[in-house]
C-alpha cells in the first residue's frame, strides 16, 4: 500500500511530498519525491493524535464505542485510567477493559489504578491492592503505567500503601502518573521525588510553573468539565517538551464533537508559527514518555497516521491504524460490537423523608460548583427551616445535594449546593467519581427520591425529572456507568437529557458531568460522599453545619 501526500517530520520540523509504503501495517519507506517541494493543494500525513490521560468509562462508552467515535478525529490512541470502574468492580473491571479493547484496532494503554478506593471516607465496590497491581503489570502488556496518585497526602505522609506501589510500578519500570491540585513549593517537590511524573490537574500557569521547575510532565486538560487549555496553553512555546494534550472526562457529546484534534486547532489559532512544537504536544510526547507501542512515522514503525486535507482546518481524511483504514471522511470503519454486561448494584427504592435534613442549626455549609472547574468553593448560608426540617431556597440557587450508597442500604448523605441554577425537578447520575454511588441535586425530596429511584431501577444511568413528572433516563448497565450501544446513539441520547437538565433551570455547561464530580472528594474544596459532608484541605469528614 502507498499513500502519497505533503509528509510531516515532526522531529525534523520539516515537510516534503513523498510517499508512506506499508507492508504488514508497518511503514517499510518513507520516499521523498525528486521534486520534494511541500505542494499546497495536496493533503498532508502525520502521526496520528494521541489523548495522554482519559478516563473513557466517563464517555459513558465502552473501548469500542469510545473507539469508534475518537479515531473520526484522528485519535489513534489514549493513555486509559480504568479507575472508574476499578472502583466498582475491581481488577475484574480492569480485565474487561482490557478485554473489550482488544475487540478494536485501537491502541490503549491502560494504566494500573492506584486509588482505588479513592479515600476511606467513602464506600467503593472494590479494593485494588498492591498484590493486584502486580499481577496487571505481569499479565497484560496493555497495562503500560500506574495509573494517577490521587492521594498525594499518602505520598508525603509515606503511607506504606501508596509507597508499595509507587516501588511496583518502579520495579517494572513503569511510569507513574500524579494527580496533585494546587500542590506547590516544597510538597509539590517531595510528591515528585517520591516518583510521580505527570500532573493533569493544574489550573493555573504558576502551579504549573512550580511543577515543571522540579521535572514532571503537565497535561494540558480539555474535557467535558475541567477545562484549564486556556489557563495553560502559553506554557506551549518555551515548554512545549514537557506537555501533553489530554481530556481525562469526556462525555458522548462532545466526543462526537471532537477530541485532541480540537486542542491543536486551537493551539494553532494562538501559536499560528508553532505547528511542530503543537504536533509534539499533541502526537509525540505521549508516545514517548509512556513508550507507547504507537508509530510517529517513522521507517519501521507501526503505520498509525493520519491524513489531513490542509495545515488550516486540520480536517481528518482518513485514520490508519497498523495500516489499516479505521476512519475515512468522518465515518467510522471501527465496527459496531456489542458488549458483555457486568455491574454491582445492590440497594432498595427510597422516600422522600430520607432526603429531609433536621435543623441542628440555621446555618448550614454549603458546596459552590465552579462552572468549568472540578475545585468547589465553601460557604456559609443561613437557611430556613419548616417543621424543623431545613428548606432549599430557590431564589439564592441554594439546593439540595444527595449521594445514595448503590453497594449496600443506607441511609443517604446529604447537604447543600450553590449554583446549579435548577428552578424545578431534579438531575441524578451513578457516574460519579470515583466511587460511582448515585449523586443527585434537586429542588424538592419527592423530585430528589424520584430521579435516585429511575437510576436504582435501571442499575446504573442518569436521570432528571420534571415537577409535573416529565423524565428523561439513559440507562447505563455496564458497571452502572457505560453503555454498550451504538456510540452515536448514545450521544444523541445524552444530549437530549442534557437539554432537558437546562430546561429544568440548570445554567451549567454540562450539568451531569460537573454533577459526576461533587463527589470527588480528592479534590478540594467541599465536596459530599456518602459517608457526608468532605473538607478537601482537611481530608477529613465535616459538620454540615456550623454551630
Amino acid at each position: 500500500m502507498q499513500i502519497k501526500g505533503n509528509i510531516i517530520n515532526i522531529f525534523e520540523k520539516s515537510i516534503y511530498y513523498g510517499t508512506v509504503e506499508v507492508e504488514q501495517g508497518k511503514i517499510v519507506q518513507i520516499r521523498i519525491e525528486e521534486d520534494s517541494a511541500e505542494r499546497l493543494n495536496e493533503s498532508y500525513i502525520l502521526p496520528g493524535f494521541v489523548d495522554a490521560h482519559v478516563h473513557i468509562e466517563s464517555s459513558m462508552l465502552t473501548p469500542v464505542q469510545f473507539a469508534r467515535l475518537a479515531v473520526v478525529h484522528g485519535t489513534v490512541a489514549t493513555v486509559s485510567d480504568p479507575h472508574e470502574i476499578g472502583n466498582v468492580l475491581g481488577k475484574k473491571g480492569v480485565e474487561y477493559m482490557i478485554e473489550n479493547a482488544r475487540q478494536t484496532p485501537f491502541k490503549v494503554c491502560f494504566g494500573a489504578p492506584s486509588c482505588v478506593p479513592a479515600t476511606v471516607f467513602e464506600t467503593a465496590g472494590a479494593v485494588i491492592t498492591p498484590a493486584n497491581i502486580e499481577e496487571l503489570f505481569q499479565t497484560y502488556p496493555e497495562v503500560g503505567y500506574l495509573a494517577e496518585v490521587m492521594n498525594f497526602p499518602g505520598v508525603l505522609n509515606a503511607d506504606p500503601d501508596m509507597m508499595a506501589k509507587i516501588a511496583l510500578a518502579q520495579k517494572y519500570q513503569k511510569p507513574v502518573d500524579g494527580h496533585a491540585p494546587g500542590l506547590r513549593g516544597e510538597a509539590a517537590k517531595r510528591y515528585i521525588e517520591a516518583g510521580c511524573q505527570t500532573d493533569h490537574e493544574c489550573f493555573t500557569a504558576e502551579e504549573a510553573l512550580d511543577k515543571l521547575k522540579y521535572g514532571m510532565k503537565i497535561l494540558i486538560r480539555e474535557g467535558s468539565a475541567a477545562k484549564n487549555f486556556e489557563a495553560l496553553i502559553e506554557l506551549l512555546p518555551e515548554y512545549y517538551q514537557s506537555l501533553m494534550f489530554c481530556s481525562d472526562d469526556k462525555h458522548p457529546d462532545n466526543l462526537v464533537e471532537g477530541h485532541i484534534n480540537q486542542l491543536v486547532l486551537r493551539a494553532l489559532e494562538k501559536f499560528p508559527t508553532l505547528m511542530f512544537e503543537i504536533l509534539q504536544v499533541a502526537c509525540v510526547n505521549p508516545v514517548l514518555h509512556y513508550q507507547l507501542p504507537v508509530g510517529l512515522l517513522r521507517e519501521g514503525d507501526s503505520a498509525d497516521f493520519i491524513v489531513v486535507e490542509n495545515l488550516h482546518n486540520f480536517n481528518i481524511l482518513q485514520t490508519y491504524l497498523s495500516g489499516e483504514v479505521v476512519a475515512e471522511n468522518g465515518i467510522s470503519l471501527i465496527p459496531n460490537l456489542g458488549s458483555e454486561i457486568v455491574n454491582q448494584f445492590d440497594c432498595k427504592p427510597k422516600t422522600p423523608e430520607q432526603f429531609q435534613i433536621r435543623a441542628e442549626s440555621n446555618v448550614v455549609k454549603v458546596i459552590e460548583v465552579l462552572d468549568g472547574q472540578l475545585i468547589t468553593l465553601q460557604s456559609e448560608h443561613e437557611m430556613q427551616s419548616f417543621n424543623n426540617v431545613i428548606q432549599t431556597n430557590l431564589l439564592q440557587d441554594i439546593l439540595k445535594i444527595a449521594v445514595v450508597n448503590r453497594y449496600s442500604e443506607a441511609d443517604p448523605a446529604i447537604g447543600f449546593i450553590k449554583n446549579f441554577g435548577l428552578k424545578e425537578g431534579a438531575i441524578a447520575s451513578s457516574v460519579a467519581h470515583d466511587s460511582h454511588n448515585i449523586i443527585a441535586v434537586g429542588v424538592d425530596d419527592a423530585s430528589i427520591a424520584a430521579v435516585v429511584n429511575l437510576i436504582i431501577e435501571a442499575k446504573g444511568g442518569v436521570a432528571a425529572i420534571a415537577q409535573n413528572g416529565e423524565k428523561k433516563l439513559l440507562k447505563l448497565p455496564i458497571a452502572g456507568i457505560m453503555s454498550g450501544n451504538d456510540g452515536y446513539a448514545v450521544a444523541k441520547e445524552y444530549s437530549a437529557i442534557d437539554k432537558f437538565a437546562k430546561d429544568l433551570g440548570c445554567t451549567l455547561h454540562s450539568p451531569f458531568m460537573s454533577l459526576s464530580f461533587m463527589g470527588l472528594l480528592v479534590i478540594p474544596k467541599l465536596k459530599l460522599s456518602d459517608l457526608g459532608l468532605f473538607d478537601g484541605e482537611k481530608f477529613s469528614l465535616t459538620s454540615l453545619f456550623v454551630k
